[in-house]
């Protein structure tokens, strides 16, 4: 098996067990809300470099991202546990928090496809 493979499945357990955990610990709306986060944002992001109203600035920093995501090389390897993860998603809420300040936060709830709760934890600001 390639370790690619190998990171891919270290990080989806990391995923599930997160997931499991908030619902274990009687949080199911938070659980939801985590468990469809990456999808909801690969969404949202999508939606963004298709609208005519994000500045050509933001649609860049978003389609980097997306590159950046996609790419096998990361600032911090993604084989090792928890900071592997967590430099995607500062790197995530970073340009989510700038497309916030320019094309502005209705814009962003426009085209969140996820629940209200799920874009309140990504933000921390609606």
């Amino acid at each position: 098996m390639s370790i690619w493979l190998w990171i891919a499945l270290v990080a989806l357990a990391l995923y599930a067990a997160a997931v499991a955990a908030l619902a274990f610990a009687g949080r199911r709306g938070d659980a939801r809300a985590l468990a469809g986060l990456v999808p909801d944002c690969m969404v949202l992001f999508r939606r963004l470099l298709g609208d005519p109203r994000v500045a050509r600035s933001h649609k860049a920093l978003v389609a980097l991202l997306l590159v950046y995501l996609a790419s096998p090389v990361d600032l911090v390897p993604d084989f090792i546990p928890v900071a592997g993860q967590l430099d995607d998603a500062i790197l995530v809420a970073f340009v989510l928090r700038r497309v916030l300040h320019g094309a502005g936060p209705q814009l962003v709830r426009e085209h969140w496809p996820g629940p209200e709760r799920s874009l309140r934890l990504l933000t921390g600001r609606f």
